[in-house]
Formats: C-alpha cells, structure tokens, sequence
C-alpha cells in the first residue's frame, strides 16, 4: 500500500503539531511549512498527495497560493483542503472557486478532517485515471510515482522525476532554462538557471546505464529537448 504523503501549510504551530500526530496516527506521512515561501521548497523536493492549507498565512495568503498552485501544470491536479474560522457562506465559495476541493472551518476536530481527507482522496482518484508516460522502454507511472527502464526500477532524485515527467509529456520540443524552472519549479521559486543544469546532468546519470541518457538532448543556444530521435 502506498502511503499518502499530506503537505501542512499552517502558520500556527500548535495547530501544525496537532495536525501531525493526527495524521501520523491514522498512517498518514506529513511535509510541513508556516507559510506559502516555505511551502514552496517541500513542494520543490516532495510533491505530496494532499495539502491542508490554510487560510490566513502571513504574506501570501491561503486563496491567493491555492490559485497559484492550480495555475501550475506540476501542482494544479494536487487536491486541496482549506483551513479557516471564516464560516459564511461567501467565503467558502470563494476558497472552492480558488480550486481548492473542500474546506473546513475552525475549530475542528481531528476525526472529520481526516475523513475530509479520505473522501477527498477517494474523489481524486475515482476522477483521475492512472496516467502512465512511455517512450520506448522507458516507462514513467505517475500513480505508483515509479520509473522503469527494460523492466527495471530507476532510483531519482525527486527534481529528476518532476523534470522526467515534463520532458515525457512533452516530447520534441525545446525548453530554455527559465521555461523549464517555470514549468518545473514553479514560477515563485528563485533559483538560477544553473540549477537546472545540475539537475539535467543528474537526470542523465539516472538513464546512462541503459543508454538512454541521449534521450535528453541539449541544444546549443536555446535549451534541452526529449526525444527518442538523435
């Protein structure tokens, strides 16, 4: 069984330590940020399986990262539950018009969040079909969050998994290296564009063994392309 990773945006820490034995309890893995910056950098390691974000974080707010993440092509199908004490009516549809997937008001208690969770989660994956990339014997399973390569499970850095599944979904064209950290990162990440070097080299290292590394193309003055063509 996979584990579900939930992502605890918060900027209270009580409540963000309540939250985690909660969802440590019921088998849950937790990543945690007190605002949406912080927020920014797990989702640039781990993208997780659901964020409880809530409303009123300092500096960005709550609505405001909720439809930044949905405007993302690497974060928009992440489910999202909404923390807050605002209870009228108004308010709600203005968080689900955000893209958030539910919402729930303060004070809560553990045992409804966690079945807004499941039922969230149940939705998600009831609505998204198993989305598997191939190209050639290259195999890449977005729900088993899984690489094959001739049957054999490649290990890779998380950014290598985010940069390989844009390449796979997107074969034949070529990205610079700012579109690539919009697309890949994100656009409120601020990063040089070196990095994405590093993290191409790696992604490399990761096909070589099979010879598959040419399959990231580097072309001169504009950027990279994926394609199974020299």
């Amino acid at each position: 069984m996979t584990t579900v990773t939930v992502l605890i945006v918060e900027d209270e820490r009580p409540i963000r330590d309540m939250l985690r034995f909660a969802l440590h309890a019921s088998g849950y893995q937790t990543l945690e940020a007190a605002d949406s910056s912080e927020a920014r950098m797990r989702l640039a390691e781990t993208l997780p399986n659901i964020i409880l974000l809530d409303w009123m974080l300092p500096g960005t707010s709550g609505i405001e990262f909720a439809r930044q993440l949905k405007r993302e092509e690497l974060t928009q199908t992440i489910p999202i539950i909404l923390l807050t004490a605002k209870v009228e009516e108004e308010h709600k549809i203005q968080g689900l018009d955000s893209g958030a997937d539910d919402y729930v008001t303060k004070p809560f208690s553990t045992r409804e969040l966690i079945a807004r969770i499941r039922a969230v989660l149940r939705r998600t994956d009831a609505n998204d079909q198993d989305t598997v990339l191939q190209s050639g014997e290259l195999r890449l399973d977005t729900a088993g969050h899984r690489v094959t390569l001739k049957g054999e499970t490649l290990s890779m850095g998380p950014t290598e998994y985010r940069l390989l599944a844009f390449f796979m979904a997107h074969p034949d064209r070529v990205y610079s290296r700012s579109q690539l950290l919009d697309r890949v990162w994100g656009r409120s990440v601020y990063v040089e564009e070196r990095t994405v070097d590093v993290h191409i080299r790696r992604l490399r290292k990761a096909l070589e063994p099979h010879n598959y590394s040419g399959l990231i193309q580097t072309v001169r003055g504009a950027g990279y392309r994926f394609s199974l063509s020299d």
